[in-house]
């Protein structure tokens, strides 16, 4: 069965770049000849028909804004069989052939539901934490490290200037993508992720001897999934004597105009999941893996954890000493 209609939801927590890939989504089923339609609200939309057809003044002025249009919200009732069931329904009710969905590992299980009930579906990895396997980053991971990064830049001047350190507590529940890059590319004096163990014990002492030998502040990176910002300070204390002050960054990793990188990735991305969809596939992930634009059964991406760099982790132990 040929594609004549597709429609696009964004889910889960909202990434910058989201409505790069929307606009993507949109101008690319259009380009094609398709009828393209916006789930408002994600899951919730799809089960309370909340489906609009969309036009080039849709996405109009969209590109450079944060957030998502088309807005994310949780849905409980979608994990039943009976939401499932009425979600499909519906998308058929207004033609949609094939659905384009936005978000993270959540967002590509409820993906994978409709195309088990005969929807053709596209996921694309829409999370800040680059915790999606098969695609080298996600769309907002670059923009939600660059705000980090201007974060510490910024508190580097204050610490430096009182002869403090400071504990800067990131997002990561369970990847510590954000820390890691961030912290690299910060120059952190240590990187807390919940991928590597830890010991306190050390960072506290190297900190001790840097402050001994004449450094004046220091910055520690702290993985959300690794525990509070305020209890690692609070065990550096405990230790060495010192007083880091805790910044929590929280959701303002979320906001903000998403950056060149993840405007072209979005794009990139939308466009190729339009191109599969015609193509007649259905129940993959698409991702970009060594500059090349890939496919993946969703079974395999939601069922595998994306490694760790433990290359990059490694450098920037080296570079911290």
């Amino acid at each position: 069965m040929s594609i004549k209609s597709i429609g696009v939801l964004t889910s889960g927590g909202d990434s910058q770049g989201m409505n790069a890939a929307v606009r993507s989504v949109v101008r690319s089923g259009l380009f094609h000849g398709l009828k393209v339609f916006g789930v408002q609200r994600g899951y919730y939309g799809l089960i309370h028909d909340d489906i609009r057809e969309m036009d080039l003044r849709s996405v109009g002025d969209i590109i450079q804004r944060g957030g998502t249009i088309l807005q994310t919200a949780r849905c409980l009732e979608f994990k039943t069989e009976e939401g499932q069931k009425l979600a499909a329904d519906n998308l058929r009710k207004h033609g949609i052939d094939g659905l384009v969905v936005i978000g993270g590992d959540g967002s590509y299980q409820g993906a994978n539901k409709l195309s088990k009930l005969g929807i053709k579906t596209m996921g694309l990895p829409g999370t800040i934490d680059n915790d999606i396997p098969y695609t080298d980053f996600t769309i907002g991971f670059d923009t939600a490290v660059s705000i980090v990064v201007d974060a510490i830049n910024k508190l580097r001047d204050t610490m430096s200037s009182h002869e403090r350190s400071s504990v800067v507590e990131v997002m990561g529940r369970h990847c510590g993508d954000i820390a890691l890059y961030a912290g690299l590319a910060s120059g952190a004096e240590a990187i807390m992720v919940p991928e590597v163990p830890f010991s306190i014990d050390e960072i506290a002492a190297r900190m001790k001897a840097n402050f001994d030998a004449g450094k004046r502040h220091s910055i520690i990176v702290v993985a959300e999934g690794v525990g509070k910002g305020e209890d690692i300070a609070k065990q550096i204390h405990e230790r060495n004597g010192m007083e880091p002050r805790v910044t929590v960054l929280g959701h303002i990793q979320r906001g903000g105009t998403p950056t060149h990188n993840d405007r072209i990735l979005a794009s990139s991305l939308g466009d190729f999941a339009v191109r599969r969809l015609i193509a007649g596939e259905s129940g993959k992930a698409c991702g970009k893996l060594n500059g090349e634009l890939v496919t993946t059964d969703i079974d395999t991406v939601v069922n595998t954890k994306k490694p760790f760099n433990t290359e990059l982790y490694e450098l920037a132990l080296r570079l911290s000493q």
